[in-house]
């Protein structure tokens, strides 16, 4: 029976910022078992916090295999082995985050070099009043100097 710690199929969506078609998807793999009365569902502390784990998970970028490997373990006690099966899944994601980290900081370091060697270029560069007509960002068209087909 659904009482106020419940709430219902939209609040899910908007509170966790996911899509009805998201939603129903982790409901048809089995990582989440809202309360049915009819045709609507509605979520209580068990699957509200089922979803925190869930969306932990993908932000951490488990796959949804894993993270119901993850939630097994939250569901029941976890056994020696099931931690340590995720303590591996943990290790492993780690190395890919840190990985992508070491990507992004390098095409930070070749965009501010890129960005710093443009600022360079540009104040060696005339201002625009100084510059000669037609060398701007004007490229001519739309002008009526005889160029087009009237």
């Amino acid at each position: 029976m659904r009482d106020e710690s419940h709430i219902s199929f939209k609040e899910m969506c908007e509170t966790f910022g996911v899509t009805p078609r998201t939603l129903r998807y982790y409901e048809y793999i089995e990582l989440l078992s809202p309360l049915r009365e009819g045709r609507a569902r509605w979520y209580g502390p068990r699957e509200i916090a089922r979803m925190k784990l869930i969306m932990r998970g993908r932000r951490f970028g488990f796959s949804l295999e894993e993270i119901r490997q993850w939630l097994l373990m939250y569901q029941q006690d976890g056994t020696r082995a099931q931690y340590e099966v995720w303590i591996e899944f943990a290790t492993r994601q780690l190395d890919v985050l840190a990985a992508q980290r070491d990507e992004i900081d390098a095409a930070i370091a070749d965009l501010r070099k890129l960005r710093d060697e443009t600022v360079a270029l540009v104040a060696r560069l005339p201002a625009a009043e100084d510059e000669p007509a037609g060398n701007g960002a004007d490229n001519g068209a739309g002008d009526d100097t005889g160029g087009g087909g009237d």
